[in-house]
């Protein structure tokens, strides 16, 4: 469908890629990774046709449609939400504006019996066959069923897109991008604004999506459930495998270990040629030997390892002074938006250097609540106190809003800076790896990770000694994030993060606040230990599980006795596959660590390979099970 051949893009003169070449087929579903400012996102946009290839060329085919959900998005005002979706269907818009405009014609002419009238009818018949052709009866339908499908309510339907978060309007474009019927669908972080149940919706329409996807994402669950490719860019060029992305990291470290290995073996060959040539050189009568030893060598293509991009930036968070005991206080809480209440008369009391966790589903309050105790939002009833000598420093999910995009990245830590530590900004910046001329881009260029760099480097010029963070991992790449979480493992202020990513949260707090139906419970431990008192493997199963027992739970008053044991039977039969499951996922993910933190040890034990191999099928196998299992269930319900 496309083919991309030796692509260049650079900037200033210097290649942010080279002489990229790769094709997309149909059926692809490409993870596209690597570290921040490595080009994918700039890549979507050549791909897009937003920007053009310094060098290189792009061959599609005829009336190829590409749909690209970018980071940075615009909307008309004064749209509703239905309105606003309905946008994804322009032919058929347009049609319905010509069919209003002929019937508006024949109901208030009388020439009925007139050539032109006549010539109205066909025009209307037209018109309606084009209408049908394109699905304009079923359209509005399938609207409905996407946005319930990415968490919109029917309430919602009809309100203003104006009323809505940058998140809530990411998912609205979304939903038209899903609508368009596109071949390939180019997706620049589309988890970032999306509840598990959206999430775990996206990737069954991505699975069965017929065209070809390109995705930009730091979610590996994500990646690993939809994608059967990855493209990595690294150091200027691509590493292309049709694996999804954990099967594609082992991989591509099998393959670096064998290049390293024959690297070594052929510089042991060419130091020993050289030894023989330097040997021969001396002796006339071999002179003809040594010239022919020579030529050899010229001939060998030497074995090039592949290059790792290991520069990662460098973080920490000083704290400014030491605060009073208790840092923030809340008493009975409660905040509306208009009917909606998201909190209700909560209270909490945070200590000195607590590293507390806000874990639920979206729309529960997590952000809300961060929002109040920054003083960004107002409680509705009730007040947050702050305690002696709190400053506080915040991050917000939504952070790139918050910087101005007509500025440089150096005018954004300028205007920041305070006299004490303006001299200092250059330096911070190259440690969030701004250096030399990308301290002049304008933060409107930025890729998403970037200006979370940006924003990180930001809260170093202020004072503080309590973090308020929304979401921090959104767009940082895995090495980002690890050195954020080593950054605030080292952070000896207090801590309140609102994220969902388990990995992240591990080991970085000591008590998990759950928000649920408006109220918080306290699990006074760490990410794991609440994630085992719920009796779940992960995040995404806290609500998973929800879903699944509002299944099962159903009334069945109408069921046989027969139907009842069979249900009965087939919920036991569910519980002991999901534990199987639990169990097997576990298993897999120690393998997975051992791998990351001693790969030949642990692969030089004797059937590693094809030990691991079969923990992945009986894991496929299970799911098959499940999935049969549940479909019997709901069968009988």
């Amino acid at each position: 469908m496309l083919n991309i051949h030796k692509v260049s893009i650079s900037f200033q003169g210097e290649d942010l890629f080279k002489d990229l070449t790769f094709r997309l087929g149909q059926g692809d579903r490409v993870g596209l990774v690597g570290k921040n400012g490595a080009g994918k996102s700039t890549l979507l946009k050549v791909l897009s046709k937003d920007i053009e290839p310094s060098t290189g060329q792009i061959s599609e085919d005829k009336d190829l449609k590409i749909g690209f959900l970018r980071q940075d998005i615009d909307f008309v005002l004064g749209r509703t939400v239905l309105e606003e979706s309905y946008q994804a269907f322009t032919e058929i818009k347009i049609l319905e504006g010509k069919m209003e405009y002929i019937n508006t014609q024949l109901a208030e002419r009388t020439d009925y019996e007139s050539e032109s009238y006549n010539q109205l009818m066909i025009d209307l018949n037209d018109v309606q066959e084009q209408y049908e052709i394109l699905g304009g009866y079923n359209y509005q339908g399938e609207t409905e069923k996407i946005l319930q499908g990415l968490g919109f309510k029917r309430e919602d339907f009809n309100k203003l897109t104006d009323t809505f978060s940058g998140g809530w309007r990411m998912r609205i474009e979304l939903v038209k991008l899903l609508l368009q019927k596109n071949d390939i669908l180019l997706l620049d972080e589309p988890t970032n604004h999306l509840d598990i149940e959206s999430i775990i919706w996206l990737e069954g329409f991505l699975k069965n999506y017929s065209g070809a996807v390109v995705i930009v994402s730091h979610d590996k669950m994500f990646l690993d459930n939809v994608t059967n490719r990855t493209i990595e860019i690294s150091l200027g060029r691509i590493y292309d495998y049709p694996k999804p992305y954990t099967k594609y990291l082992v991989l591509r470290e099998e393959m670096r270990t064998q290049q390293l290995a024959s690297q070594k073996n052929q510089q042991k060959q060419i130091d020993q040629t050289e030894k023989l040539i330097e040997k021969f050189r001396a002796k006339a009568s071999k002179a003809t030997m040594a010239q022919s030893l020579i030529k050899k060598l010229d001939k060998i293509e030497r074995i090039e390892v592949d290059a790792d991009d290991n520069s990662v930036m460098t973080l920490s968070f000083p704290v400014s002074v030491t605060p009073g005991k208790v840092v923030i206080e809340a008493e009975n809480v409660s905040k509306n938006y208009d009917e909606l209440r998201v909190l209700n008369t909560i209270s909490l009391s945070v200590e000195r250097e607590s590293k507390i966790a806000f874990v639920g589903q979206n729309g529960q309050g997590k952000s809300t609540l961060a929002k109040i105790i920054v003083g960004d939002v107002t409680a509705t009833n009730g007040e947050v106190k702050l305690g002696h000598n709190v400053q506080i420093g915040y991050f917000a999910q939504n952070q790139a809003e918050y910087l101005d995009g007509s500025k440089t990245v150096l005018d954004i830590m300028i205007d920041a800076a305070n006299e004490t530590n303006r001299s200092k900004v250059r330096d911070i910046l190259g440690s969030f790896l701004f250096r030399g001329d990308e301290v002049d881009k304008y933060v409107r260029v930025l890729s998403g990770g970037e200006r979370n760099r940006l924003a990180l480097a930001k809260l170093l010029l202020q004072p503080l000694n309590v973090l308020v963070m929304d979401e921090p991992t959104n767009h940082l790449d895995i090495k980002s994030k690890n050195v954020l979480k080593d950054a605030l493992n080292k952070f000896e202020g207090t801590l309140i993060l609102v994220s969902h990513d388990r990995d992240f949260l591990k080991g970085l707090t000591n008590k998990v606040y759950e928000f649920k139906d408006q109220k918080l419970k306290e699990y006074l431990g760490d990410i794991d230990y609440y994630l085992e008192q719920r009796n779940v493997e992960n995040l995404r199963e806290v609500e998973k599980r929800t879903v699944i027992k509002e299944k099962i739970e159903k009334p069945t008053s109408k069921q046989s006795y027969e139907d009842q044991k069979k249900i009965k039977s087939l919920n036991n039969k569910l519980s002991n596959i999901e534990s199987d499951i639990n169990q097997l996922e576990k298993k897999i993910k120690d393998i997975d660590l051992e791998l990351e933190i001693n790969y030949d040890q642990t692969v030089a034990e004797p059937n590693f390979f094809k030990n691991y191999q079969a923990k992945k099928d009986k894991l496929e196998q299970l799911m098959k099970q499940w999935e049969d299992v549940q479909f019997a269930i709901d069968n009988l319900n």
